[in-house]
């Protein structure tokens, strides 16, 4: 994905009295600095309908997880296009690049990549529709107007709806899409206001929308019994005895494909295992418990996470494998200070927890695929089904079904890989749902990290010089997938001196992935915990520190770069959201006493930033009740959808409470959490108070699927600090004693 490529719409072809308008490639717009990117020439690709009866239907570009991409995206082009919303429909694409470009579900980039193309789709639909009437008239175009679905003529009373003229502008020349003229923000009647999910009734009443609900005449179902050490391989198996069993109708010993080579593969392709084929999940699942396997465990049952824990402890002591990024004299800097603090930090392995486990439908035949799935990526899905099959990737076709939660889980395409192999076998369609212990076990995780940290403070409290050392996991030179560090992470640029080390040198044997706000979602806990802590020894407010910090100039040798939209953090803006929380929290009048503490956080995570503040207290056996969170977002200019926005912002404050009580752990190679009982999510009498509030900026419009988590978790940590005095350095919560009340 190539973030600096710029892009812009046309309009395409024309068929039976609709006609449709093209979107080519998508800009993340500007995220980070202020302007616009020009846009270049690309290929069509279809977005709309008009019927005669001016109904406009929609084509929603993006897989649909539950983030309500499905709603707010089409309200861009019926924002521009002027046509009420109830003449709405929207519709859901297929995979196709082709024809509607980059569509991914994940990394918060729907609204940045699709902010300004999809307003232009509908201004310049607006247009040809306007100039249809204009001829038909005999007047000037300038004299025309829009209103909710009609093209106004004030000076002779004339109006016509759209369904009316669209023949005649389909017939015209489109305009140049940059230089279409788009609304002013205060003439927008759809973007801003709240509107319900366009599938929430069908998903409120049941309705089979789901990936699990995909029926196929003629399927079989299906379940793969895996390793349980990644990567080990079937042995013996008591296949034919499993093969008499009631409703079987195929039972195949799965050698396995990989598809990613790389040091762990994000797609691993098909794992080894024992496929059991029947009439129902229910009859291919029952008889999965009479399955008898001897595996292959292969070199990862000799893993555990007691031995990652003392490899890693092992590495802080050595110097670092890497320096990632840095600048300045850190070693004098530190020499010279008055006071230098020293920590080590820890989070875990983590799983996706999506309620809908993986699953997905294929139908192959006659050299080609035809699949049903819940992907975030449906041109990864066809590259990894094609590979598994055999066959061109132009002759896979992907449906992309709604999704019961993806968090970065359906990134990895494993399931579909399963199906489409299977189905090739069966020589009919196959849909594999897996077991909730299959998804939690064979899940591509969050990876662990262990970081030491050593920073110094000058006479006055201020922070003069920041060290860390991450130590993560790989061969030495390459880290599996989000296993990394970031050298553009706040305090990184306004610290005096900085350096960032890495240590990647541990094995690792099971696979890691994009969870929900990656890599930020563990790194904010330890940056922002140990910005408290140096404010603790300074004896200084926290937000005071981090507010000197990013009121400075940029370190020498640092420069933020606003064309990359992920390069670096705005000083002003961490800034703002810091002081609106506090100022929606009340924090300079807050309250201390014991047993009861505040505390704050701030973080700039895939093109946007929130701050929050939490009120905890914690009773006599360490157990920690939220009361309140206080979340103050910077998305930019428009928050699009009100009411999803603050659903998604309530979401994910959630899920960042949840995974302080979580992790995943290794024994012999083996997961040792299977299923809820062993991985507790928050219950609903846990979830405090939250308030949200969205400052807004003159920056392009940037997402909310993961902002919004990572500050919670040390805004939480730092609170426990405060009520307490004991730190929490390691997750999750049990780890350092405490837990949710």
């Amino acid at each position: 994905m190539n973030l600096d490529r710029r892009s812009f719409l046309k309009i395409s072809a024309i068929v039976g009295g609709s006609f449709a308008l093209g979107l080519y490639d998508v800009p993340f717009g500007v995220a980070q600095g202020r302007g616009r990117f020009a846009p270049p020439p690309v290929e069509p690709r279809a977005f709309v309908r008009i019927a005669p009866d001016g109904i406009v239907t929609i084509i929603a570009k993006n897989p649909e997880g539950g983030q309500g991409v499905k709603t707010h995206l089409p309200m861009l082009i019926a924002e521009e296009l002027d046509i009420d919303w109830k003449d709405v429909k929207v519709e859901q694409a297929d995979g196709n690049a082709k024809l509607y470009g980059f569509q991914f579900l994940g990394g918060s980039t729907a609204t940045p990549m699709n902010w300004d193309p999809l307003r232009r789709v509908g201004a310049a639909w607006r247009q040809m529709l306007v100039s249809a009437a204009a001829t038909a008239w005999g007047v000037p175009e300038s004299e025309c107007t829009t209103k909710a679905g009609r093209v106004l003529h004030a000076a002779s009373g004339r109006s016509a709806g759209y369904g009316e003229l669209v023949a005649k502008a389909a017939a015209l020349t489109p305009p140049a899409l940059d230089s279409v003229k788009l609304k002013k923000a205060s003439e927008y009647s759809i973007i801003g206001t709240s509107r319900k999910g366009v599938d929430n009734h069908a998903v409120v009443t049941g309705e089979p929308i789901f990936g699990i609900d995909v029926e196929v005449p003629g399927m079989l179902h299906a379940v793969l019994h895996k390793c349980p050490v990644f990567g080990g391989k079937v042995k013996t198996a008591n296949t034919e005895e499993i093969a008499k069993m009631p409703g079987v109708r195929k039972v195949i010993v799965v050698d396995g494909t990989l598809v990613d080579d790389k040091v762990l593969p994000l797609n691993p392709g098909l794992e080894p295992g024992v496929a059991i084929l029947a009439d129902t999940w229910w009859q291919a699942q029952s008889a999965r418990v009479s399955l008898k396997v001897e595996w292959d465990f292969g070199p990862g049952a000799s893993q555990s996470s007691a031995g990652f824990a003392q490899q890693a402890a092992d590495a802080l002591k050595q110097p670092f494998g890497q320096v990632v990024g840095g600048y300045g004299d850190v070693d004098t800097a530190l020499k010279s200070a008055s006071k230098v603090l020293e920590a080590t930090y820890s989070y875990p392995f983590l799983p996706h927890n999506t309620l809908e486990p993986q699953g997905s439908t294929a139908s192959f035949k006659d050299g080609k695929l035809e699949l049903w799935s819940t992907t975030q990526d449906p041109a990864s899905a066809a590259r990894v089904t094609a590979k598994i099959t055999g066959i061109s990737e132009a002759d896979v076709t992907v449906h992309m079904i709604r999704a019961g939660g993806s968090f970065g889980r359906r990134y990895v395409n494993d399931d579909d890989a399963e199906a489409a192999w299977l189905s090739k076998q069966a020589g009919r369609p196959v849909k594999i749902t897996w077991s909730r212990e299959d998804d939690m076990t064979h899940d591509n995780y969050r990876a662990a990290a262990t970081i030491g940290l050593r920073a110094g403070l000058d006479a006055k409290g201020s922070v003069v010089a920041w060290r860390q050392h991450f130590v993560t996991f790989g061969d030495g030179k390459r880290t599996p997938f989000d296993a990394g560090a970031d050298p553009h992470e706040f305090p990184a640029g306004y610290a005096p001196a900085y350096q960032l080390g890495m240590s990647n040198s541990i094995p690792l044997g099971i696979r890691t992935g994009p969870l929900r706000a990656p890599g930020a979602n563990g790194r904010a806990f330890v940056l922002q915990s140990f910005l408290d802590e140096l404010a603790f020894a300074a004896g200084r407010d926290p937000l005071d520190l981090q507010i000197e910090l990013l009121s400075r100039p940029p370190a020498s040798g640092y420069e933020f770069q606003p064309q990359n939209p992920f390069g670096g953090t705005n000083p002003e803006r961490l800034r703002g959201v810091l002081e609106t929380v506090a100022e929606m929290s009340s924090w300079r009048k807050r309250k201390k006493g014991k047993g009861r503490g505040m505390g704050i956080a701030a973080f700039f995570c895939h093109m946007s930033y929130f701050a929050q503040v939490a009120d905890v207290s914690v009773d006599a056996q360490s157990r920690i009740t939220v009361h309140q969170i206080w979340a103050a977002g910077d998305v930019g200019s428009h928050v699009i959808n009100p009411r999803a926005a603050e659903n998604q912002a309530f979401g994910g404050i959630i899920d960042g409470l949840s995974q302080m009580a979580q992790e995943i752990t290794l024994a012999k190679g083996e997961v040792e959490q299977d299923n809820f009982d062993k991985q507790p999510l928050l219950r609903m009498p846990q979830v405090p108070k939250i308030e949200i509030q969205f400052r807004r900026t003159e920056f392009s419009p940037t997402g909310l699927g993961e902002p919004m988590l990572p500050p919670v978790i040390p805004a939480v940590t730092n609170a426990v600090f405060a009520a307490t005095g004991r730190r929490i350095r390691t997750l999750p919560l049990k780890r350092s004693g405490f837990a949710f009340a």
